[in-house]
């Protein structure tokens, strides 16, 4: 309910106040009978003025049972609504306004039907009489294709979690399958490439369980979700007596369940980059992996205290291995750019990312 300017109708000047309200209550009938939906017009005490033909039609009754009763002794005493009749006296002497009042009812002759009711104050500038203009609308088909559709889209996402559930799944038996083959073959060569593709298929399964749940175009805190991943990534990539840390320094901000994906996938790799290449032979390291957000882009970066970025470039593994050329291809997707610089100690590598307009 709400305030209001009621709606008001001229009079002529000087006219007979019998003529007057005649010409009013006609002009009432004519107005309510050109709108499709059922629409009545009350006095100040709520009882009925005149009902659309369309009100009859609807609810089955005729001009004798309806007019000059009062709206909540109509039928079977349906609108006999405490909140609504409440609401109702309400409208004329403080200019309110009634949206939407819903009524659920099983009516005469129509069974059980969801009403919505609006209703605002009309005025008559000759006499200065008032009446109660309430308009009814029958949304109960709407209200069952909404449960409907709220019942499909419960079922969305069971489908989605238990295919989300299978295909992760389906990744940890590949990745074993995997890392199992790497163990039997003979060459170096061909061990590596198996070793390469199971991080490769777990940088996956772990981005897909994190960002599982969460409905497509949605906004993902980048705190809590790279917290998450950083800790599965060193449960499944560093060894127990590996004196290894990952940790997470992220600020306020956010980014699309869509471009979490990419980021994800980018940390990831940018981590398993720094586990191979910058502790080789030490019996400590530390990697951290920051988010800084602003209104016009977002930023990532890993930076370790391993061996530096001069060492470890000597024989440029990192720019010409999977893992960066994974970084650069998601980077340019995302229409951002990478950069890579000395830390003191060990290296920096960081994706900035421009929001969209």
């Amino acid at each position: 309910m709400r305030a209001a300017l009621p709606f008001r109708l001229g009079s002529v000047v000087g006219e007979n106040p019998v003529t007057s309200a005649e010409h009013h209550g006609s002009l009432e009938e004519a107005i309510v009978d050109t709108v499709r939906e059922p629409l009545v017009v009350l006095d100040d005490a709520l009882r009925v003025v005149v009902a659309s033909r369309s009100f009859y039609r609807a609810f089955n009754v005729t001009r004798q049972e309806t007019e000059g009763r009062p709206l909540y002794e109509l039928g079977d005493g349906q609108w006999n609504n405490p909140s609504l009749r409440k609401l109702l006296e309400d409208v004329i002497p403080h200019h309110t306004t009634i949206e939407e009042f819903e009524v659920e009812h099983d009516f005469p002759a129509l069974g059980r039907r969801t009403m919505l009711l609006n209703a605002r104050k009309v005025f008559y500038e000759g006499n200065n009489s008032t009446s109660l203009l309430v308009a009814i609308e029958d949304v109960t088909e709407r209200r069952a294709l909404e449960r409907e559709k709220e019942e499909l889209l419960r079922q969305k996402d069971l489908l989605l979690e238990e295919m989300g559930h299978r295909i992760n799944n389906s990744l940890q038996i590949i990745a074993s399958i995997l890392l199992l083959k790497a163990q039997t073959v003979q060459s170096e060569e061909t061990r590596q490439h198996l070793r390469d593709a199971h991080e490769r298929v777990i940088a996956v399964a772990t981005v897909q369980e994190q960002l599982h749940p969460s409905p497509f175009g949605t906004q993902i805190e980048a705190r809590n979700y790279l917290t998450r991943l950083c800790e599965s990534l060193a449960a499944s990539m560093i060894l127990e007596d590996q004196p290894i840390s990952i940790r997470v320094e992220a600020g306020e901000g956010s980014t699309t369940s869509e471009q979490a994906v990419s980021m994800g996938l980018i940390a990831t790799e940018l981590t398993i980059n720094a586990l191979k290449h910058a502790f080789p032979g030490r019996t400590e390291g530390t990697i951290v992996v920051g988010f800084e957000s602003t209104p016009t882009a977002w930023r990532l970066s890993v930076v370790d205290d391993g061996v530096g970025i001069s060492t470890r470039l000597a024989d440029a593994p990192a720019r010409t291995g999977l893992g960066t050329s994974i970084v650069e291809a998601l980077t340019r997707q995302l229409g951002g750019r990478v950069t890579t610089s000395a830390a003191s100690p060990g290296t920096t590598v960081s994706v900035t990312v421009p929001r969209a307009a």
